[in-house]
């Protein structure tokens, strides 16, 4: 029997979205290999693999490079279908909840925690933010915005406190699934970086048990590898991804077009390629690059853009 592929993540560990990762790796008992990489620009050993894409984290797998949670989640559960992430046949509202935790409440609980930290922010990681944004990072704005923050970071955890009011142990019914590591991630940075997290949280009895029980799951078996390790793997690798045809396209896409994915939101950088693969909520594109060799780079759907490129 051929040996499981190495799964690498690249992460850093103050990362809230590396940590839905980092606990989806606890929950389904993967063994995987860690890369950890700086919390700002550069990063000379991802880029060749992402082809510019800076979002963290980024999932590699031999040749074939996964970016944004939503799209490396799915691939972990593929690949790992048992214990699913949808014990309760709650898959399309469990993808669903990313656009509201990865996006107003993240968005809230990051201007909430760095308007608290405020003048212990260092400047370059500010510099790097805004590049990221395409906007200002304010962090002066963001601290005299600090009251309505908590209000809207209270008004998020009560929906959490409401869900679990009915005796369930998890958002979704009697075993943690997707839903509960999507709205974690917001409660897991508030603890990890604002000291006054658990009067904050003092009046939700059901979300600090929840807590509790996520945090308890763990990230299962963690090896360390560099960088330029990594890096060396997809070089010798070949991507295994299979051509893939959506008859459904509403724009007629399909592999071979030549194309450029970029974010929506933020961190606006065209990644450019053939496509491989495509489906309602994936989108696979074949790149090369001198130091990486030839990969394929996938995103999902939902929040990117998919433009065709220039001949």
């Amino acid at each position: 029997m051929p040996a499981a592929p190495l799964i690498i993540l690249h992460h850093f560990d103050q990362s809230p979205f590396s940590e839905k990762v980092r606990i989806v790796f606890g929950l389904k008992q993967v063994e995987w290999t860690s890369v950890l990489i700086s919390r700002i620009m550069p990063r000379p050993d991802l880029m060749p693999l992402t082809g510019g894409y800076r979002r963290t984290p980024v999932m590699q797998i031999g040749a074939d490079i996964y970016c944004d949670t939503q799209v490396i989640i799915r691939e972990l559960e593929r690949r790992v279908p048992e214990p699913t992430l949808f014990p309760d046949r709650s898959e399309g509202l469990a993808w669903a909840s990313a656009m509201w935790t990865d996006r107003s409440f993240f968005q809230n609980t990051v201007n909430l925690v760095f308007g608290s930290l405020a003048d212990k922010v260092p400047q370059e990681f500010i510099a790097d933010r805004e590049q990221l944004r395409g906007a200002r990072f304010d962090v002066a704005a963001m601290t005299s915005a600090i009251p309505q923050m908590r209000d809207q970071f209270r008004a998020h955890v009560h929906w959490i406190e409401t869900q679990l009011g009915s005796g369930r142990a998890w958002i979704t019914g009697d075993k943690p699934g997707l839903c509960d590591v999507n709205a974690y991630m917001n409660i897991w940075y508030v603890r990890a970086n604002l000291a006054d997290a658990l009067e904050m949280l003092a009046e939700f009895g059901h979300v600090r048990a929840w807590e509790a029980r996520l945090r308890a799951i763990g990230h299962s078996s963690r090896s360390e590898m560099s960088p330029a390790d990594a890096l060396e793997i997809a070089a010798r690798a070949v991507p295994q991804t299979a051509e893939l045809t959506d008859p459904g396209d509403p724009n007629g896409r399909r592999p071979g077009d030549r194309v450029e994915i970029m974010p929506d939101d933020y961190g606006k950088v065209k990644v450019s390629g053939k496509i491989v693969a495509l489906s309602p909520q994936h989108i696979a594109i074949r790149r090369h690059d001198p130091r990486a060799g030839e990969v394929v780079v996938h995103f999902p759907r939902a929040g990117f853009l998919v433009i065709p490129a220039l001949v």
